[in-house]
């Protein structure tokens, strides 16, 4: 079997439980080095693979998450993180696919991502299933796969997807995990912060691998890469506002600079 091959039926695949199951095989495959690599294979721009089964609509017509009274709330926070696990696991194996003749690092260090995304969407789906819901079953955007499609280039897509979207959920993930601590007596808020801090600890490497590849990309090219970082991120989202809320430790362990972390904040922060 052959790798961009098999990843773009993987890419193509509307079905999440056989996308799941799929994608498994394909790790496997890869881990035991029953792969080859066809890097003149034809690359290919697909839809996103949840179009088949979500109704997507712009970000500003998806349910707002406010509260965890109700299932129907408790469903809204948790499908919205779902969609975020899953639509990661397709942009690692886009990553994967789209670019060629990368070192073999490269292909093992989004695998692996991959890998987690995995499990994440799992864990999380789960517990959506718990409160009576499903994946699909709430609407989703597509800002995610936007990004993706808006990167072609190695550089702009590891400075956006990892370093920009992913440190970007190192921030909110703690926001999020701060307001769950309100309602300690139900027991699914706290499998959620569970999962939550499972997720925390396991995207600081995926972001730390975008960083790699990122600052690789920048020293091949001649940039200076703390440059080059905002220069990329004001060319895809114009008016970056600044953030009230930064996750330092999380980010300094992912790669930042503490020069980009205060260049990202809103207010002072302490970072050295």
């Amino acid at each position: 079997m052959e790798f961009f091959n098999e990843l773009e039926k993987i890419l193509k695949l509307q079905n999440y439980n056989d996308k799941i199951a799929q994608s498994k095989k394909f790790i496997n495959d890869f881990n035991q080095n029953k792969l080859t690599f066809n890097h003149n294979s034809n690359i290919l721009n697909f839809n996103p693979s949840y179009e088949g089964f979500c109704k997507v609509v712009p970000p500003q017509k998806v349910p707002r998450r406010r509260g965890f009274e109700t299932d129907l709330k408790k469903a809204t926070l948790i499908h919205a993180i779902v969609h975020i696990e899953y639509s990661a696991i397709d942009l690692a194996f886009d990553a994967c696919y789209r670019f060629r003749n990368m070192p073999m690092e490269f292909y093992k260090d989004w695998i692996e991502v991959a890998d987690d995304e995995i499990r994440h969407f799992e864990i999380l789906h789960l517990l959506l299933e718990e409160v009576g819901y499903k994946y699909g079953d709430i609407e989703v955007h597509n800002s995610l796969w936007e990004a993706a499609q808006k990167t072609p280039v190695l550089i702009e897509r590891m400075a956006i997807v990892p370093r920009w979207l992913e440190a970007n959920g190192l921030d909110a993930n703690e926001q999020i995990i701060e307001k769950l601590r309100n309602y300690k007596n139900d027991d699914i808020a706290q499998k959620l912060i569970k999962a939550l801090y499972i997720i925390l600890e396991e995207e600081i490497p995926h972001v730390s691998k975008g960083d790699k590849w990122f600052k690789w990309a920048c020293e091949k090219e001649g940039f200076n890469s703390e440059e080059k970082y905002f220069e990329i991120v004001n060319k895809i989202y114009k008016n970056v506002s600044k953030k009230a809320h930064i996750n330092v430790e999380a980010r300094k362990k992912a790669g930042f600079s503490c020069v980009e972390i205060k260049s990202l904040a809103r207010d002072e922060v302490k970072c050295d």
